[in-house]
């Protein structure tokens, strides 16, 4: 495997609520954890560039969310509200009592969610490159936002995720990586996960009234040319939530990739004491 997260470790699953959950553990064994939720179209294997630099800030936890990278899916979690309650079942089934929690894209705005009905498991939340309001998406996330699942049926989203991200990204992606971002999507697997984002247009406007209520402190990092989320979206988040920064890095979507040593300074930073002062 390529160095990195999984150069010594054991991927593993755990079965929480009825579902396979694909996950690796790794870290200090002291500290206040860190959850990380991997991003969507890729896995947990997005972390490979941070992954090093993360462990030694405390016990570490990646995952796939359920029909996310390689976890199992089921129909009904397929929405950020929906998924924010799983979060806390997650949290609930590795005995995580209180956690840092790390969930760019999708990840974003299941842990939000989570965070407005169970303050008291989020030590903080690294956010990020997660759709924030219906009119700030990106144009083609917002196809994907107004698309029906049977424009996509027959159509196999596992080669197509590979062209994208190899594509898009600004680093070279391992072939065994993308690999694995190709069998997280491949057959239907993208097409059933889009209904995450599908949910957006009833969800997102849900969020925005729960967000000043948030008291959970929240970094917010964008890439300054996402074309699929720009930083307006990060900039909407630090707008209306009470403790919260936000931070724009050299990168296009796939920020923990594309500037991979920003990302790992910018959560080392606030993991560290940055979380406090805001």
């Amino acid at each position: 495997m390529a160095d990195g997260i999984f150069i010594n470790e054991t991927i593993d699953q755990l079965s929480v609520d009825g579902v396979s959950v694909r996950y690796v553990k790794a870290g200090k064994e002291n500290g206040v954890p860190l959850l990380l939720t991997a991003p969507w179209p890729e896995s947990i294997f997005a972390f490979n560039l941070v992954w090093s630099d993360l462990c030694k800030l405390g016990p570490v936890i990646a995952v796939d969310l359920p029909g996310f990278g390689q976890s199992q899916a089921r129909e009904d979690l397929m929405s950020p509200d929906a998924m924010g309650n799983f979060v806390i079942k997650l949290m609930a089934a590795f005995g995580i009592e209180r956690a840092h929690v790390i969930a760019p894209d999708v990840g974003t705005l299941a842990a939000l969610f989570a965070a407005s009905k169970r303050p008291d498991l989020f030590e903080s939340i690294v956010a990020g490159s997660g759709g924030a309001s219906m009119t700030l998406l990106g144009e083609s996330l917002a196809q994907v936002v107004a698309s029906k699942k049977a424009a996509y049926v027959g159509s196999d989203g596992g080669e197509q995720v590979v062209k994208f991200v190899s594509g898009s990204a600004r680093v070279t992606i391992p072939t065994e990586i993308l690999e694995d971002y190709r069998q997280s999507s491949e057959g239907q697997r993208w097409n059933e996960a889009a209904d995450f984002v599908r949910a957006y247009s009833t969800d997102l406007p849900r969020l925005e009234k729960l967000l000043p209520d948030i008291q959970t402190p929240v970094l917010v990092i964008s890439g300054k040319d996402d074309p699929l989320v720009p930083p307006s979206n990060g900039d909407f988040l630090a707008g209306l939530l009470p403790h919260s920064r936000a931070e724009i890095v050299e990168a296009g979507h796939f920020v923990w990739e594309d500037a991979s040593a920003d990302y790992a300074r910018l959560v080392s930073s606030w993991i560290m004491d940055g979380y406090r002062s805001v």
